[in-house]
């Protein structure tokens, strides 16, 4: 899976799980600031990555996440 089916599937459930609007998921993006994901949403983006791309997220691994592109890259390297 490339970098660009990546940003596909996240951009889809955040879309879709979240209810976020698709002009505000930018790679820019701030997590919590601009998207509004709180504590409660990351507890359904684990079982989400999970489900999607095979692995679980470790909150430790995720503290110097901030950005959607950040996120991407995440991903990227867990699946890689």
């Amino acid at each position: 899976m490339n970098r660009n089916e990546i940003e596909e599937k996240v951009n889809a459930f955040l879309m879709d799980e979240f209810e976020i609007e698709a002009e505000k998921i930018k790679p820019e993006a701030r997590l919590k600031e601009d998207l509004e994901i709180d504590s409660l949403d990351f507890v359904d983006i684990v079982v989400i990555v999970d489900d999607l791309f095979g692995f679980k997220i470790k909150p430790e691994e995720m503290k110097s996440v901030k950005t959607l592109s950040q996120f991407y890259d995440y991903i990227t390297t867990k699946i890689a």
